[in-house]
């Protein structure tokens, strides 16, 4: 059952908050769609956003201004949460990095957090399915983009699931996070011990195994005073690899701009605008 918790008309369109008990998770999720305006006349694609560490389903909504170019281009925005809420993990909440807003978009391998950690099927499959039942959403047109660890899942689930998301796209995301600290940690929690079960979840190492999985091209905006860069989000290694698989990248590096959502709402019509191009051909 659909709960919803809260409706905002918002650029012709309406902004909706929802909850419903999740049978991947085993718990209460919630997600926000942006419903555009065309949508009450005619079936309408699906852009997912993954939100990055500590975000919850509202983060992008409320900071990204995404709704007047998605009210534009006829394009329903999906944000879901960053990882199950009140699992009763023990130190689920310890970290801000890992556990509670931190679920990194796999599907968790390990005790205890295979219990509720399987956000890799609860999106792909679940959340998927339940917004083409519920709302005037075509499944068959549905693209993903993300931030940070959002940007990691848009571009993994993208190769992971390339039957079931069109096109991808990605601000500052963690683009190997085998190599960085970030990763390494939630790998081991969620993942366990073997690198080679990480590398079925590190974009750069995917893209290495793939030959022109999105010729349509992948765009990613990286700012280059995040000061993320150089530990973390490592761009180059996924640039070398989308190299390797003759995979089309638009890496766009902008200089003066950091990690937050100053960044993001400077250059989202032009994500949005990119999906449009791929989800209306």
């Amino acid at each position: 059952m659909l709960e919803v918790i809260s409706e905002h008309g918002c650029f012709g369109g309406v902004q909706a908050f929802y909850q419903h008990d999740s049978d991947v998770i085993g718990l209460p999720m919630r997600f926000s769609v942006f419903h555009p305006p065309v949508e009450k006349r005619q079936m309408v694609p699906i852009l997912f956003y993954l939100a990055g560490l500590t975000c919850t389903e509202e983060t992008f909504m409320i900071k990204a201004g995404a709704q007047r170019w998605a009210a534009r281009y006829g394009i329903m925005l999906v944000a879901p949460d960053t990882s199950p809420r009140n699992t009763g993990i023990e130190g689920a909440d310890k970290d801000w990095d890992l556990g509670s807003g931190a679920g990194f978009y796999v599907d968790a391998t390990q005790g205890p957090w295979n219990r509720h950690f399987r956000m890799e099927s609860y999106l792909v499959h679940e959340l998927h399915a339940l917004v083409c039942n519920q709302f005037n959403a075509e499944g068959q047109r549905a693209g993903i983009f993300g931030h940070s660890m959002g940007g990691h899942g848009a571009l993994v689930l993208a190769l992971r699931h390339p039957d079931r998301f069109n096109s991808v796209s990605a601000f500052a995301p963690v683009a190997s996070p085998t190599r960085c600290p970030w990763g390494q940690k939630a790998f081991t929690h969620y993942l366990g011990d073997d690198k080679s079960v990480w590398k079925t979840y590190d974009a750069s190492e995917l893209m290495k195994q793939r030959s022109t999985p999105y010729p349509d091209g992948i765009l990613i905006d990286q700012g280059m005073d995040d000061r993320f860069l150089q530990e973390q989000l490592l761009p180059h290694e996924f640039e070398q690899a989308c190299k390797q698989a003759n995979q089309p990248l638009t890496l766009r590096r902008q200089p003066g701009y950091d990690h937050g959502y100053y960044f993001i709402s400077t250059f989202i019509e032009d994500h949005i605008a990119f999906h449009h191009g791929t989800l209306n051909r």
